[in-house]
């Protein structure tokens, strides 16, 4: 009934505009004035357009299928389908007729309602792939179950309603304010072209002023616009109860442990597939590389597995949100009290198999996953055969390029070929500092002077001759970067201490500096 009724009052709004409107002219008609008064007419004719156009002409939008989505066939996954069947039936629901599995730490249903929500139409279940790898069958169960309670709630059937008037309301408020704009724009074209015509008989210009021009529009569309605000705060206000609701759904059928546990889960989990997609999926594409096939996403576990400590910290201390009106779901925090409160129903949480148990071959399904995902650029770029060549030949890209501007210095400076035997033969000859003063500098490191100039330039030398020397090692096959799921990828040396390197580094910037050590971890022999 509040989603009617939020409705409905659009079309109040709409039609005591045009009723405004229609008044005004009707006595501007009746009282026989002049022209000026019939293009006041004419104006509010224009001004009702839009408003008729936004309360008639709007339909319904219609459900488009996730553009990064890969269907899942029921023939090629028999299991997980089941399970969703299974639970449709627990919450006494109709299952899915399509699922689709997504690259996002999330699940989501939609219904294509249709007469306003009164009748049922096709239902979609999103399932993100993060989700297979992060959670264990149980969690997964209750997050699903959660989606069901939205279907079972009749909420995915509103969904239709609240749609339907968050367009409307937009595109009139839109239509209204582009016209104004449009209108604005006009007059300023006139402006400057008379403005032009009198600078050029060698006046003074003045500043161009638009004046009243759109503000019709801009005041039509205020009632839309106060009403859109109120209507959203509504709208948002039953979205998070619906989420309360859900979420009770999911505690029945799942148990309130798992539920809650799943809850806990997500933030973590979102926050890992952020930080993995950042800093390992996407490593190499600046140096022309992906991940192995299926990887891109199905490396997700590997991380999980190293850093669980992390995790677990994590799941123990949940993200304190801040509160909105606005906001479409309630603070995680507060979801997992309310569910934490409930009733011991005797359904511990125990030790259940991976989701990915779920999917008859997981590691063709997340490769099917990255050819609906990724972009045909992203697919063009060349499969390291594993992670750990992917880390290697990717840190190995970057330092070299790092490494260029003190090349390029070096050049400058001797005359050389920029290679790390003419920076440390520049060194020697006591060169450093012109080096240095050739590398690419801040703003403050430019202005400074004398030793304070030489503080500001020694660690961006280090730095540079740090990528140079590895660059240089690794072309010898005397280091490697090795990956590492815990950390940073680390330089390792082939015989040869970590700490050895540091202090030859140090050495060779230091102010009486000696290249000696470092050439000594560069000879043949070393």
């Amino acid at each position: 009934m509040r989603a009617l009724v939020l409705l409905l009052g659009f079309y109040l709004v709409g039609f005591v505009l045009l009723g405004l409107l229609g008044a005004l002219d009707w006595s501007i008609i009746s009282g026989g004035h002049g022209g000026g008064a019939l293009k006041l007419v004419f104006l509010s004719v224009v001004v009702a357009i839009p408003v008729v156009q936004g309360m008639f002409a709007v339909r319904s939008p219609k459900f488009e299928p996730p553009a990064d989505g890969l269907r899942v066939d029921e023939r090629q996954e028999p299991r997980l389908w089941a399970v969703v069947r299974d639970l449709a039936e627990r919450a006494g629901t109709r299952a899915p007729d399509e699922i689709y599995l997504v690259p996002e730490v999330n699940a989501a249903v939609h219904e294509e309602s249709r007469l306003l929500g009164l009748r049922s139409g096709r239902r979609v279940l999103r399932i993100g792939a993060p989700l297979l790898s992060g959670l264990d069958e149980a969690q997964l169960i209750g997050v699903l179950a959660h989606e069901f309670g939205h279907y079972s709630n009749a909420d995915t059937r509103l969904g239709a309603i609240n749609r339907r008037g968050f367009e409307q309301i937009s595109r009139t408020v839109s239509t209204l304010l582009e016209r104004s704009a449009a209108k604005r724009s006009q007059e300023r074209e006139k402006a400057e072209a008379k403005e032009a015509r009198r600078v050029a008989k060698g006046k003074a210009a003045r500043e161009v002023d638009t004046g009243y021009a759109g503000v019709t529009y801009r005041i039509a569309a205020k009632p839309f616009i106060w009403y859109g605000t109120f209507y959203v705060r509504a709208m948002r206000g039953t979205m998070r109860r619906q989420e309360y609701a859900a979420d009770l759904t999911a505690a029945r059928i799942a148990g309130r442990d798992a539920t809650a546990s799943a809850l806990r889960e997500i933030p973590a989990l979102s926050a890992a597939f952020d930080f993995y997609f950042d800093s390992y999926a996407t490593l190499g594409t600046g140096a022309g590389l992906l991940p192995p096939q299926g990887e891109v996403f199905g490396g997700l576990r590997h991380l999980l597995a190293a850093r669980s400590g992390e995790l677990d910290e994590m799941r123990a201390e949940l993200p304190q949100e801040e509160r909105s009106a606005y906001d479409t779901h309630p603070p995680m925090a507060d979801r997992v009290a309310r569910i934490e409160q409930l009733p011991d129903d005797g359904r511990r949480s125990r030790a259940a198999g991976p989701a990915l148990g779920l999917l008859a071959d997981p590691a063709a399904m997340f490769a099917a996953l990255e050819q609906a995902a990724l972009s045909p650029a992203a697919l063009g770029l060349r499969r390291s055969a594993d992670w750990t060549q992917l880390v290697h030949e990717s840190m190995t890209t970057y330092v070299d390029r790092s490494a260029e501007p003190l090349r390029q210095a070096a050049r400058e400076v001797t005359g050389g070929d920029g290679s790390l035997e003419s920076v440390l033969s520049a060194i020697d000859a006591g060169g450093m500092w012109q080096v240095a003063d050739r590398l690419p500098k801040s703003q403050e490191a430019a202005a400074a002077t004398g030793r304070a100039a030489r503080e500001f330039a020694r660690p961006r030398l280090r730095r540079l001759l740090s990528d140079l020397t590895a660059v240089d090692l690794i072309a010898r096959g005397a280091a490697h970067f090795e990956l590492s799921w815990s950390g940073p990828a680390t330089l390792r040396l082939s015989g040869a201490d970590q700490e050895w390197l540091t202090r030859a580094l140090d050495a060779a910037v230091a102010d009486v500096p000696d290249t000696a050590v470092l050439r000594q971890l560069l000879a043949p022999a070393a």
